[in-house]
């Protein structure tokens, strides 16, 4: 275990609230507590009692009593950062909790910089750096099943299958090794071949993964839905359906939305971020032709693309335009105004598009649960069952593993073009190294200190 200075920081918001948590790690967690505390038995000895207790006292700065507080104690090694760690569970509020953590710094603490706690837990061997990144993943989660993954991989499930892979790689090594080095009892016949078959297995499993690193993606920073239309075809109309209240202004002028309006909306599992556009059409306006061209750009990067047609006016060539930008995306065509007369039929439009298309009433709300699931039924068939899958949530992570079967492949040219052993080792070197980094294995301070950077103060 690592020795570092004794840090704190307030674990909970300060805010008011019914309780309020200061958090003190390190070598002197314990002192810096004896020097503040006044449990309720004067005669009780704090630096005697075990760990994962709880006593109750006061928090006392010289003769005043700030607070009545409980105070936890858990000793090193079996605690969160692996060393001796105190928390105060003191009143909700920010003065109490600010005087409380002011006392605990001038009695022999440093303020924790942010992730610090995290950080040192993972310095210590208590978690690997795939578990320390799922600790901030599982804060910020958006709903059920990124929460669901995050505790998923703060158990363990990537560092499982990264060192399952890690062990088949570094047996391969170690025998081109042994071999290498005592060529007289170690033959290598026909082993090229034994290791193509075994490397394309690890290169298959690695594939997986990053397969998975999309479902991933959506799963952490939700679906990126752009809607898409003309000019009052009802975009903003459906937006403030979705949402449940009037979030974007909607007028019978043409050219009210100018730029894009980005909303969160909850649906059932999944997280969408919403995002109503321009409408789209060819304009003399500067400022509406900035807004227009912004829903082009968002429309290429968009997970799910919603175009709202309406269905009471014949398509015209702004129309065609949208249609272009739904070729090779994911999209749902909407027939808004599904309650005035049609100049357009879903059979019409089903001719020209091979997306679903939906007959919706912004207006009248109608349709919108139909919209609803056929959204869901686009992304992980509506529920996403983990079962014993493996998600990639984190780009480090998937960057790492690209590294991996980039060199886990030059193995496989190298064996294919009859080149000597000692190429093999290296790449399958490289590739250790390269799953190693989502470990924590060969990283450097700088760029640990930029993960950690990331976290929010107290954790």
């Amino acid at each position: 275990m690592k020795e570092f200075e004794t840090i704190a920081a307030a674990a909970t918001a300060m805010s008011s609230s019914g309780i309020g948590i200061i958090r003190i790690s390190g070598e002197d967690a314990f002192s810096v507590m004896e020097k503040i505390f006044r449990p309720h038995n004067r005669n009780k000895n704090m630096a005697g009692q075990p760990s994962y207790t709880v006593h109750y006292g006061t928090i006392v700065d010289g003769e005043e009593v700030l607070d009545e507080v409980l105070v936890l104690l858990m000793r090193g090694p079996h605690s969160y950062t692996a060393e001796d760690t105190v928390e105060i569970d003191c009143h909700g509020g920010r003065l109490v909790m600010q005087r409380i953590l002011d006392l605990v710094m001038r009695s022999g603490a440093r303020p924790a910089e942010p992730g610090e706690f995290t950080k040192r837990a993972f310095l210590n061997g208590r978690i690997d750096l795939s578990q320390a990144e799922a600790v901030m993943d599982l804060i910020q989660s958006r709903n059920k099943m990124a929460l669901k993954s995050s505790v998923s991989q703060l158990q363990g499930s990537v560092r499982q299958q990264i060192e399952k892979l890690r062990s088949r790689i570094l047996y391969e090594t170690a025998f081109l090794e042994a071999a290498l080095d005592d060529p007289e009892h170690i033959s290598l016949d026909g082993y090229a071949e034994k290791l193509y078959k075994t490397v394309e297995e690890i290169g298959g499993e690695i594939e997986k993964l990053l397969k998975s690193s999309e479902n991933g993606r959506i799963l952490r920073e939700g679906i990126k839905t752009v809607i898409l239309g003309k000019p009052n075809a009802g975009k903003s109309s459906l937006l403030n359906v979705l949402l449940g209240e009037e979030r974007a202004i909607v007028t019978e002028i043409e050219g009210t939305t100018r730029d894009v309006l980005e909303e969160q909306l909850q649906l059932g599992d999944l997280s969408l971020s919403l995002l109503d556009t321009a409408g789209i059409r060819s304009t003399e306006d500067i400022v509406e032709q900035i807004g227009v061209e912004r829903a082009k750009k968002q429309a290429e990067d968009a997970d799910l693309i919603l175009y709202v047609a309406d269905s009471s006016r014949p398509l015209d060539e702004s129309d065609e335009e949208i249609l272009d930008l739904l070729k090779g995306k994911k999209a749902l065509v909407l027939l808004n105004k599904s309650d005035l007369e049609s100049a357009i039929t879903p059979q019409m439009m089903e001719k020209r598009t091979n997306h679903k298309v939906l007959l919706i009433s912004a207006k009248e709300e109608q349709g919108i649960r139909e919209l609803e699931e056929e959204i869901r039924s686009l992304f992980f068939q509506g529920e996403l069952d983990f079962n014993d899958e493996v998600l990639i949530t984190n780009v480090r992570h998937k960057t790492a593993l690209q590294r991996a079967k980039e060199s886990l492949s030059m193995v496989m040219d190298s064996i294919q073009n009859g080149m000597p052993e000692d190429f093999y080792t290296i790449d399958l070197t490289d590739a250790y190294q390269a799953l190693g980094t989502i470990l924590g294995e060969e990283m450097g301070e700088d760029l640990i200190n930029e993960i950690f950077g990331k976290f929010c103060m107290g954790k």
